[in-house]
């Protein structure tokens, strides 16, 4: 059984996806349950974690419908302002709704890097941690050090980093990437996913061996029982398709670790508790 930690669902005509314009051809098109399905039953992949891709609660109520409609999402992991007033009521609101695990702005798009500490944003992680829900961390590299500093302020948050923190793999260096990955996976608790790596890469001429050195820090700092798979479909289709993705993940592992239900399965379950 594997569990796909992280992928996304989407109609462009509802005219909310801010980073959609400009967009390859690739993405623009509906991708709803239906184009997955079919892919999920060929790899093997029994359940998913959708995640958001608009800054809106529009967005947010479209993937609970879907997800109530469709048994191979497990869970939900939306959008709401952590900046409102009314931030803590709304929580609690779709707190109840079934299939809601989790909260995710999106860092890497806000003009300011250290979003995450303005004194509204840091009250609202205080009550996404209180809550127990998940809250995923879409982030550069340069935005680690304010997320440390935030998980230094606020106990108790079950956080997991997007797609390893998005090293730069093109390039082929580590830093500006090894270390302030390694301080965040001090943190109790922190998740890391091994996703969303084959877009950061060259396109055209990717090969595994590009993946190793990133996917082997992750490793050595978060440990099996911290990582989990997601296939950042359909955005890998920028780069490669969901069975080369899923293939690249395993092979980029460590020999032992190439089938782990840890990783493939029992974590993601555990972490967004479905």
């Amino acid at each position: 059984m594997i569990i796909d930690a992280h992928h996304h669902l989407w109609q462009p005509a509802r005219g909310d996806y801010h980073w959609m314009r400009g967009a390859t051809d690739i993405l623009l098109r509906d991708y709803m349950p239906r184009d997955m399905a079919p892919l999920l039953e060929r790899f093997g992949v029994t359940r998913t974690i959708v995640v958001q891709a608009a800054q809106t609660r529009a967005e947010t109520d479209f993937l609970l419908a879907l997800a109530a409609e469709t048994d191979f999402i497990a869970g939900v992991v939306g959008w709401l302002d952590m900046e409102s007033e009314d931030f803590a009521l709304q929580l609690a609101s779709y707190r109840t709704r079934p299939k809601f695990v989790g909260i995710r702005p999106m860092l890497q798009d806000l003009p300011d890097d250290e979003w995450i500490l303005r004194p509204a944003v840091l009250r609202s992680l205080g009550a996404i941690a209180d809550s127990g829900l998940a809250f995923d961390v879409l982030t550069f590299p340069r935005h680690l050090g304010a997320v440390a500093s935030a998980l230094e302020k606020v106990s108790g948050l079950r956080a997991v980093i997007d797609h390893i923190s998005k090293p730069p793999i093109a390039a082929g260096t580590l830093d500006p990437w090894r270390d302030p990955i390694a301080r965040v996976a001090g943190f109790d608790g922190v998740h890391c996913k091994i996703s969303g790596m084959v877009t950061e890469a060259d396109a055209a001429r990717w090969r595994v061996s590009d993946l190793e050195p990133y996917v082997h820090h992750v490793v050595a700092c978060f440990g099996p029982e911290r990582l989990m798979f997601g296939s950042d479909w359909p955005v890998c289709r920028l780069a490669s398709e969901y069975g080369d993705v899923l293939a690249a993940a395993m092979l980029s592992l460590p020999p032992e670790l190439r089938s782990d239900p840890r990783i493939f399965s029992a974590n993601a379950a555990r972490f967004y508790r479905i």
